[in-house]
């Protein structure tokens, strides 16, 4: 696939640039691989076109059982229930979480929220950092007063710093306040949505209406994981790098219902099972099936392209979607 990035509203895009061996424009930090998402609010703005011209989003739906398998399609139908970025903070992100799959049921009128995973494949800089959830339990009026006072230090200050490295694994469910910090980039799995509450909008946003999704703080707060995770923070953050495997899986159980990621360590020949998947090759070259791939490649592999033999001398990450018997049902 060729690169899909959209604009944002934050700096960053050199990493990408120098996997892919491309260019960065300023405000080009996410690659939307494969993507049948749009951008909140945009109709067509974040969709990956296929190198014949047709939308993957029209493709998938026009055959999800060619492109996702018949069991996927049947709790799904055309959906991918996947999204995956490449993204580079080339400044940190404000703080922000993401509403759950019943409160998006409820107040989005969509079956996903959108818990997301992070995978380290390189960083920059002294320190770099990633924030997740807060280190101890915080009163819902205190939130609100943070977010209508844009108190960025209190909100910064009250997250649980992570410094990381190439190889660690970030698990964020949703509704968990985050941030990415400048020169951390990342493989991203997230739930297809574009679901953001932004609680640090000042200096970032054009004004605060953007960052509650429509629906005022007074209810988009309500999504806001307020608990403390200082104690806790070994179920949500991982180190994967000294773990050398033809496969590795890199999230572990908690993720299943969401996505599910691999590193491939290729030498000679690996056979893929049939998935639907989104591949991005970090190191090395080879061919997939008849494909011939390199570092920088991404790739979107369908179902009905059956046993693949992944081969050469390389390195992956593969995405892939929930598995199913973990997916819990949500009507919206």
């Amino acid at each position: 696939m060729p690169a899909n990035q959209p604009k944002q509203f934050y700096r960053g895009g050199e990493a990408i640039a120098a996997l892919r061996g491309g260019t960065s424009g300023d405000f080009g930090p996410e690659d939307w691989v494969a993507s049948t998402t749009t951008l909140f609010g945009r109709s067509d703005a974040g969709l990956t076109t296929l190198p014949n011209g047709v939308l993957l989003r029209d493709a998938v739906q026009a055959d999800p059982i060619g492109w996702l398998g018949a069991d996927h399609a049947a709790k799904f139908g055309g959906d991918t229930a996947l999204l995956v970025k490449l993204l580079d903070a080339g400044q940190r992100l404000p703080v922000h979480c993401h509403p759950s799959n019943a409160f998006a049921s409820s107040h989005l009128n969509c079956r996903h929220g959108k818990t997301e995973a992070w995978i380290v494949v390189g960083t920059t800089g002294p320190d770099p950092t990633v924030y997740i959830g807060f280190r101890d339990d915080v009163p819902a009026a205190t939130v609100a007063e943070w977010v209508a006072t844009q108190d960025t230090k209190a909100m910064l200050g009250a997250l649980n710093p992570v410094c990381v490295r190439p190889g660690d694994t970030v698990f964020v469910p949703a509704g968990v306040p985050h941030a990415i910090g400048e020169g951390v980039f990342i493989v991203e799995l997230q739930q297809p949505t574009d679901f953001s509450v932004t609680l640090e909008w000042q200096g970032f946003l054009a004004n605060g209406d953007i960052g509650h999704l429509g629906l005022g703080y007074d209810v988009a707060l309500d999504c806001v994981d307020r608990q403390g995770w200082s104690g806790k923070l070994d179920e949500l953050v991982r180190q994967t790098s000294e773990k050398w495997a033809p496969s590795v899986d890199l999230l572990g159980p908690d993720a299943n219902p969401f996505f599910q990621a691999d590193r491939l360590h290729v030498e000679g020949s690996f056979a893929l099972e049939p998935s639907f998947a989104v591949l991005v090759v970090l190191e090395g070259s080879g061919t997939l099936g008849e494909q011939e791939v390199h570092k920088g490649s991404t790739l979107v592999v369908p179902h009905a392209a059956g046993e693949l033999a992944l081969s050469g001398d390389l390195v992956a990450i593969r995405c892939r979607p929930p598995v199913l018997s973990t997916v819990e049902e949500v009507t919206p």
